[in-house]
């Protein structure tokens, strides 16, 4: 059994679309999706239209929640706030109702039996979608904050943008960073993979190359209200 695990398109189509032709390569068996499917990005549709054609599980992250009910105060800096409902509105406008139906209804978490392995997925952390858990955090943090289902042998999750895999008490934690949106100064898409055969197993981060420039020009032909994510795209930090 070999499951890829993607997340944070972020409205990167390019970069999506590099990453599922990779998949292909890879022959994985199986796609899932932990969320940030289309907030801050040129090609919001494109995207969600990549990922509803998976037919595959998918659950909600915090840029999810967001296109549904807007930023709010407390959940970005004050200073970003006005900027970054406009960009919500901006992705509103490129899609419809029947999109903000599927965001809204999306699950929060998945328990996967893969193989003979336990598998704990969710976008930031089992009991919210905007904790910031990051891998340098001590063991036992991540315990605390991660780790809920005492069953899981591997647990993944995203949202912070920045991969890692490690290794505590015999289980595995693995971020599987960003498709669309990578901040760890690597300028190609993130995605997991778990290898599994109930003898042995294995999880890797993927790194895959994307058409920079072509996302940049999109950035300024769409006109997007926040021109820094092109700074964004080309540094690959925030």
């Amino acid at each position: 059994m070999k499951a890829a695990f993607i997340s944070d398109i972020h409205g990167n189509s390019a970069a999506l679309e590099a990453v599922l032709e990779d998949i292909k390569e890879k022959q994985a068996d199986k796609i899932y999706v932990l969320g940030d499917l289309c907030y801050r990005g040129p090609e919001p549709k494109r995207s969600l239209e990549l990922i509803q054609a998976l037919h595959t599980e998918v659950i909600k992250g915090n840029a999810d929640e967001w296109v549904v009910r807007g930023v709010e105060r407390g959940e970005v800096a004050d200073q970003a706030l006005e900027l970054m409902n406009k960009e919500r509105e901006w992705t509103l406008s490129k899609l419809d109702q029947e999109d903000i139906n599927y965001l809204r209804t999306l699950p929060k978490e998945l328990h996967l039996r893969l193989d003979d392995l336990n598998v704990h997925a969710f976008h930031a952390a089992p009991d919210n979608l905007f904790t910031v858990i990051a891998g340098s955090e001590p063991d036992e943090v991540l315990q605390e904050k991660l780790m809920f289902s005492t069953q899981a042998d591997l647990y993944i999750y995203a949202h912070i943008h920045k991969p890692f895999i490690r290794y505590i008490n015999g289980k595995v934690i693995m971020n599987i960073g960003s498709v669309g949106l990578p901040f760890d100064g690597v300028k190609k898409a993130s995605y997991g993979l778990l290898d599994t055969d109930g003898t042995r197993f294995s999880t890797s981060i993927e790194r895959v190359a994307f058409d920079t420039e072509k996302v940049v020009a999109q950035f300024k032909n769409v006109n997007y209200p926040n021109q820094n994510m092109i700074r964004v795209i080309e540094k690959a930090s925030l």
